[in-house]
């Protein structure tokens, strides 16, 4: 059972202050950031903590806890903020993101990070591991059930399709693939650099139920996440979002993959984050 249990609204303000800490996390870091991969997934993370996932900080070693993999790991400041506002770590660890000898790395490491359960980076990665995972609750009669996030540009990855036949394969519905599909990846437009679409329907083809939401509306989100059956078929969720959501002059632009708020881009954005 998840310890928060938030409704709708409670999900909205609890995504506004994981905004604030994406924006302040990547100014303060001596090695940037990925802003706009950090923004596109607020929604789908915070539904997940504070709503969905079957986990909490004390019982991080639970054996039927549910698993998260932050499998697009260069969005890990998104994930690090969910991490401390769901109370893993002290929240004034976040100004430490990629200073030297943080607990808080520029991917994902389990050694370093209370609650993170996979170290990523190299994308691909995380769907195979997350398929091991759910094929072995299974065949221990476990409840847990395994959630990851990939980004859209990361589906170009080979291993996500030979781990996606596998997950059918064997019946994980105990699986929650989740699609960031934000259209955007390093060099430009996904549909230019290596065209998915149609998503849903390769997705269908490998043998996967398929739900899509609006990834950045937080009642789009809650209602996929809930509407999920284990019913034989993996799931997968394909969440529309828009790269960089929640701040007008990020949304949407390219060069915001890597790119930190410096200057009075960061008041502006605090701005429009205020609470309303």
């Amino acid at each position: 059972m998840n310890p928060y249990n938030y409704d709708i609204e409670a999900l909205e303000r609890k995504a506004r202050a994981v905004r604030r800490h994406i924006v302040r996390l990547n100014a303060n870091s001596p090695a940037g950031g990925h802003t706009g991969a950090d923004l596109s997934q607020v929604e789908l993370l915070t539904a997940l903590y504070f709503r969905i996932l079957n986990v909490a900080p004390d019982r991080t070693e639970d054996s039927e806890r549910d698993i998260y993999i932050q499998s697009k790991g260069h969005a890990v400041g998104c994930y690090y903020c969910v991490l401390a506002e769901a109370g893993f770590f002290p929240v004034d660890w976040l100004a430490t993101y990629q200073h030297a000898d943080s607990h808080l790395p520029g991917h994902p490491v389990r050694q370093k990070t209370p609650g993170i359960e996979l170290n990523t980076g190299a994308l691909g990665h995380g769907l195979p591991v997350a398929v091991g995972l759910a094929l072995a609750a299974k065949r221990d009669n476990s409840r847990r059930r395994i959630f990851l996030i990939t980004g859209d540009g990361e589906l170009a990855e080979g291993s996500n399709w030979e781990a996606a036949l596998a997950a059918a394969h064997y019946g994980l519905d105990n699986i929650v693939i989740i699609n960031d599909k934000n259209n955007l990846q390093l060099a430009g437009a996904t549909r230019d650099i290596m065209n998915t679409d149609p998503l849903a329907d390769k997705w269908r083809a490998f043998g996967m139920q398929v739900t899509e939401c609006q990834g950045n509306d937080m009642a789009s989100v809650v209602a996929a996440l809930e509407g999920l059956k284990q019913e034989g078929k993996p799931n997968v969720i394909i969440a529309n979002t828009t790269k960089g959501a929640g701040i007008s002059f990020i949304q949407g632009r390219p060069e915001w993959h890597h790119r930190v708020p410096k200057g009075d881009e960061i008041e502006l954005a605090l701005e429009e984050l205020k609470d309303e």
